[in-house]
């Protein structure tokens, strides 16, 4: 086992070397924001998608666009509109005259890395039409299936102020989501760095790759070599099934204020994260912690409430977090 996990340590070793000039390029552009950019990164090693509730401003966008700049990627942002149609985003067949054939225009579907700004401002028929993309890593259009390039990473983004003419998204998309990030202001020194810096007309930060798409496929190779001990997989089921059966873990305070627990995706995809946020770390293998630190991102969407829990103003955190006090860790 020692020399197993020699052999896993000198792989993420190597095979992570890029991870610190990503962090290193993006801080030449954002302030702060580590937890999101953490994320971002997991959800791209752990081939998983991102949602993201902020109030605006906070650099979500150019978050997301820098880093893919970083890794030499294919960006697009869609922004999410009442009136949006699933072919603005997948695409559509276009009626060619000239030889009476249908033509297919693919969409700004097909990129490495997708912003959805404002997602929940689009109507059920868009939410489904990414849902395909999402999930299997491939559109239909007509009778054709087209692959999507890899690495695929969508991050989504909901403003949790303004819900004027938005739409709830479909509990079926929200599992899709591996991880749901919550960002706040930044602290007060962060901000007085962020006006130093962007307070310029027409400010520009040339930003060059770092790594290549091709190296971050291989890297999830090595994430998915991660070592991942059968007690801490049990710990994962344990903490996964106690968000259903409260009272089986000494929770019997919180059981009126769960309408429905996580699904097993939550499970997988709490396993993968660990091991992603591991290999971002440097490590060939997950520990306790690094699952609870996770465990939050990849919980608070996949918990729906009660109306006992909404009448006293519970959340979804505070819940998360109690399970995480109470649930035993190996």
């Amino acid at each position: 086992m020692n020399t197993n996990m020699d052999a896993i340590n000198k792989k993420v070793e190597q095979e992570s070397g890029f991870v610190k000039k990503l962090f290193s390029g993006i801080e030449e552009v954002i302030v702060g924001q580590r937890y999101l950019l953490e994320r971002l990164l997991i959800g791209i090693m752990a081939n998983g998608h991102i949602l993201v509730e902020s109030v605006p401003g906070l650099a979500k966008t150019l978050s997301i666009s820098t880093l893919a700049k970083l890794i030499n990627a294919k960006f697009h942002r869609l922004q999410f509109t009442p009136d949006l149609l699933p072919s603005d985003i997948i695409g559509t067949l276009m009626y060619n005259p000239k030889d009476g054939a249908f033509v297919t225009k693919k969409g700004p579907i097909f990129a490495n890395i997708i912003l959805a700004d404002e997602i929940n401002r689009a109507p059920a028929k868009v939410q489904s039409a990414l849902l395909e993309a999402m999930q299997e890593r491939q559109v239909t259009i007509g009778e054709e299936s087209f692959k999507l390039d890899e690495p695929f990473l969508v991050m989504a983004t909901q403003n949790p102020i303004e819900q004027e003419g938005t739409y709830n998204l479909p509990e079926a998309q929200i599992d899709r989501f591996m991880l749901k990030v919550n960002i706040t202001y930044p602290k007060k020194d962060e901000e007085l760095k962020i006006l130093q810096r962007m307070a310029e007309t027409d400010k520009k930060i040339d930003v060059s790759p770092v790594v290549q798409p091709a190296e971050i496929i291989k890297a999830r190779v090595v994430v998915n070599e991660v070592y991942l001990d059968e007690k801490l997989q049990r710990y994962i089921v344990d903490i996964v099934y106690a968000t259903r059966k409260p009272a089986d873990y000494n929770l019997k305070d919180i059981v009126l204020f769960l309408r429905y627990g996580a699904s097993p995706r939550a499970s997988i995809g709490l396993a993968l994260a660990a091991k992603a946020y591991a290999f971002i770390n440097g490590r060939g293998y997950v520990t306790p912690q690094d699952i609870k630190d996770i465990a939050p991102d990849i919980l608070r969407h996949r918990i729906l409430l009660s109306y006992e829990a909404e009448a006293q103003g519970r959340t979804q955190d505070e819940i998360v977090a109690r399970l995480l006090e109470e649930v035993k860790v190996p």
